[in-house]
Parts: structure tokens; sequence; C-alpha cells
């Protein structure tokens, strides 16, 4: 990544950019990046569409949410560290400001009669959305539900069904698992040269409303649950939600499982990374202290895979074994999607209007062409209401 030619952008117009992107970005990760290549490639030409496919194909790769990891590696293509560091500031400062502002109206307001009603509604059209992004993930990371592509893929689907399994019966995110799948489908697939010849193996290092309410013990797990939670995030933001539910609900405690599920509507109605719902659940563990550690553990790792990587990912992207390993994980991770839709959705569906609102937003995702996110939750509110006035 030599800078052949001088950049024709400043550093302040990238953070600009990327700060006006992190404000009014609605569509979720695919409409993010989409938006990268017509505003900086097509329209600005600040990136060529070389350096725009390296930096996606690193997001692809690496751990982390797949905009804020393209983000960051277009703010480190000509400005190296600084241009990485203010394009993801930029980025998810907006989304979290606006989640940190909802998690304090949540507070002061989640106990009146209308708050439960919007969030009657909107809870149960989540369950829908994820369902759909699961479905995606699976459709374009493993591969089609059809005989043939499933027999040729047969290892993928056997790591996916295992995850859905596990994640069902155990409730909370298996690290372990993840792992596994990975070392599995490299050994089999694309073994690492050093295990084909008799030579010593070099060293592999993987890398009022609450708002100061906080306990030191509690900001340490915080801090250390999400900054395992960010490096195992491959691809979707929603990716993390098989984590977060088996973390903050069933290890810690900190949320309900209502809370939950309003925490992950609260991503949909921000712009910006989905994966900023983690300052939301943050700030209802521990206040403004526990939004900003969970934010700030969960973006690290993207933010160290890109800068550490970026200088010699041409070598890293043509490593077979290091594919295969991502592929490995990801079946699994998208597995763990699929099992907490399952597990979230049981105790979301309550009753037959739940059940309806939900039906209605997977048939908006799948029927209606151009519909995003906070339109369908900001319709499952208003039906909420009714129902509840009703």
């Amino acid at each position: 990544m030599e800078d052949a030619i001088p950049p024709v952008y400043t550093r302040r117009e990238l953070a600009a950019y990327f700060l006006k992107l992190g404000t009014w970005g609605f569509g979720g990760p695919v409409a993010l990046v989409g938006y990268m290549h017509r505003d900086l490639v097509e329209d600005k030409a600040w990136l060529t569409e070389e350096e725009y496919k390296e930096g996606l194909a690193l997001a692809q790769l690496a751990p982390g949410p797949l905009a804020a990891q393209l983000g960051i590696y277009i703010g480190f293509v000509h400005y190296r560290l600084i241009g990485a560091t203010l394009a993801g500031l930029a980025f998810v400062l907006p989304s979290f400001i606006m989640v940190v502002l909802l998690g304090m109206a949540y507070k002061l307001y989640g106990g009146l009669p209308w708050m439960q009603a919007v969030f009657y509604g909107v809870g149960a059209a989540v369950i829908g959305i994820i369902a759909i992004s699961a479905y995606k993930l699976t459709i374009k990371s493993i591969g089609k539900l059809e005989l043939s592509a499933m027999r040729s893929k047969w290892m993928l689907w056997l790591f996916y069904i295992a995850a859905i399994v596990i994640t069902v019966v155990t409730e909370r995110e298996e690290i372990l698992l993840f792992i596994t799948c990975g070392i599995l489908y490299m050994l089999i697939k694309a073994p690492p040269q050093w295990l084909k010849k008799p030579v010593i193996a070099p060293g592999i290092i993987l890398l009022s409303i609450g708002f100061w309410n906080y306990d030191g013990k509690t900001l340490l797990r915080i801090g250390w649950f999400f900054l395992k939670a960010g490096t195992f995030v491959f691809g979707s933001g929603l990716a993390i939600v098989p984590f977060l539910h088996g973390g903050v609900v069933k290890e810690f405690g900190w949320l309900t499982e209502h809370q939950f599920v309003d925490a992950v509507a609260v991503a949909m109605i921000t712009p910006g990374p989905v994966v900023i719902t983690v300052g939301f659940v943050g700030y209802l563990a521990a206040g403004f202290p526990g939004a900003c550690v969970a934010a700030l553990a969960t973006f690290l790792p993207c933010y160290l895979f890109t800068v550490m990587l970026a200088p010699s990912f041409k070598k890293i992207v043509k490593n077979v074994s290091i594919k295969a390993f991502v592929e490995g994980i990801t079946a699994a991770v998208i597995g763990a999607l699929a099992g907490s839709v399952i597990v979230i959705g049981i105790r979301s569906i309550i009753d037959i209007p739940t059940a309806l609102i939900a039906v209605l937003a997977v048939a908006g995702m799948l029927y209606i062409k151009k519909i995003n996110e906070p339109v369908i939750i900001a319709a499952a509110a208003v039906i909420g209401l009714l129902i509840k006035a009703l």
C-alpha cells in the first residue's frame, strides 16, 4: 500500500464524511458499504476501485463489524494510523451518542404504559428482522438451501447446524465451538504449510437515570466480555446478537429478556453500525461509563486488526489456510445467530398479535423493495400502541 499519488482529500474532509455517514447512514452494513463505494470511489474518486475492493476483502476476512472495518481501512489507505482513528471515531460517535440518549430515555420512561406498548410491537418486529438477516447471511456465507449446494459444502452446513442446536440448548455463546470449527475446516480444507513439512512451526499470536451508576467490578466484566464479543463478529453486526444474549441476559443478568430485545431494536432505529447497540446495553448495565467501556471494547479488536493487517494484506488475502479458518468460524457464528433467533423468539412472541407483527416484518423485508429496518420498527411501534390502546 505505497502512496503513488498524494491524496486528493484532507484528514478534515475524511472525518467530516464519516461523521455524516455515521449520522445519516441507515440500512445496515450492506447499505453502508454501498454508500462508501458510491461516494468515495464513484463520486469523489478518493479511492481507486482496487483500494476499495482490498478494504472490503479485509473487512470480510478479519473479525469486526463489516461497515466499521471498511471505514477504518479507508482511513488507513492514505493517512495511516491517524486516518484510521479519525474515520473510526467519526463513524461510530454519532450513533453512540444516540444510543446513550435513548438509554437515558429508556430508564426514565421504560416503565410507562406507552413506552411498554411501543416496545411490545417493536420487540416482535425485531425477531422478524433478525430472522431474515440470519437467512440472508446463511445464503451469502454458506450457500443456497439446495441439495447440490449443501452436499458440496456439507462440513460448513454441519458446523452451522451444530451451532444452532448448541445455542438453543445452552442459550449462550460458545466461543470454543467457533474456534474449533475454524481450526477443523482449515486443517481439512487447507492445512498450513508448516503442518505439511517437518519444520519448527512459527509462533502464532492471536491477537436519577443511572448516568454515572456503576462499580469497578462490573466495568471490568463489561470490558472483558465485550472485548471477546468484538473479536468474534464476522461480516454483520447482527452476528453479535448470540454473544450478547448469552452474556448480558444469561450469564451476568445485566438485562432482562425484554430489555435485550429492546436493545436490538435501538440498534435498528439508529444510523451507523448495528453493533453500536453495545453502547445501549452498557448504559443499562453501568450508566455512561458502562456505555463507553462496552463500545470501546467492542470496536478495539476491529481497529487493531485493521491497522495491523492492512500493510501486508495483499499477502494475507492469498493465504488459503486463513480463508478456510474464517469460513469455518463464520459458518458456526451464523448458526449461532439462527439459534439465537429461536431462543429470543420463544420469549418475545408471547401471543397472536406479536406473532403477526413478526410475520409482517418478515414479509416486508422479503417482498417490499428498498424498505429498511427503521421503517419497519416505526410501523411496529405504531401497531403496538394501537393494540394496547384498544
